[in-house]
């Protein structure tokens, strides 16, 4: 099996998407049973790397939100105190 293979660029590719369906079927597994003690222990840790990285993307996602919506009450209030003075 694969789920400890992967490397830091290969979690470095994935999108947000690919990494929370695939972390969805680390769970499935899991929940499943009928997994060798071994197989079990890299499905928890590839599926605690997926969670990572989601929480990574989910991060990075509301810093480019918050980014944006400053930028936009900055051009606002610029926009408010030049239509003040005229």
């Amino acid at each position: 099996m694969a789920a400890g293979t992967s490397t830091g660029t290969d979690e470095a590719a994935l999108g947000y998407e690919q990494a929370r369906d695939e972390l969805i079927e680390v769970v499935r597994r899991l929940e499943a049973g009928g997994t060798s003690l071994e197989e079990s222990l890299a499905l928890w840790e590839r599926g605690e790397e997926l969670a990572k990285v989601c929480r990574r993307r989910l991060e990075g996602a509301r810093a480019r939100l918050d980014a944006s919506l400053a930028a936009e009450r900055a051009a606002d209030e610029e926009a408010e105190t030049e239509g003040g003075d005229a």
